[in-house]
């Protein structure tokens, strides 16, 4: 009996560690290529100012694309990486590109459901 009663303790702490760790959230930053976040002596500052055409170039944009927000790098998946890349070509914004990106955190990475841009006017 009392193997059958940690059993199910055991089952559904786990369920609840797996609920918790899939859930949605919407995170607020800059986007900044995967390429230049690495090489960057200070990230906070280079992705505010890093600039779109640069994130458009052929070794950038195959590099991926992350988020940098409240002092954390969020990489994007396959789909986030297609929905920046799209934003990016289509943006006005010049340098600094803020996004706002729903999705499933694991670790490091956010598996996207929506990535939209964010301007001074929706700010």
């Amino acid at each position: 009996m009392n193997r059958k009663i940690l059993a199910i303790t055991l089952s559904l702490l786990f369920a609840v560690m797996l609920y918790a760790q899939s859930k949605s959230v919407t995170i607020t930053g800059n986007l900044i290529d995967n390429a230049c976040a690495e090489s960057a002596k200070d990230l906070d500052a280079k992705a505010k100012n890093h600039s779109t055409s640069c994130a458009l170039m052929d070794s950038c944009e195959t590099s991926g694309y992350a988020v940098y927000a409240d002092h954390k790098l969020y990489k994007l998946d396959d789909k986030g990486n297609a929905s920046a890349a799209e934003l990016l070509k289509s943006t006005k914004t010049l340098k600094g590109v803020r996004v706002s990106v729903e999705g499933t955190v694991e670790g490091d990475a956010i598996h996207v459901t929506k990535l939209t841009e964010v301007t001074a006017a929706t700010n």
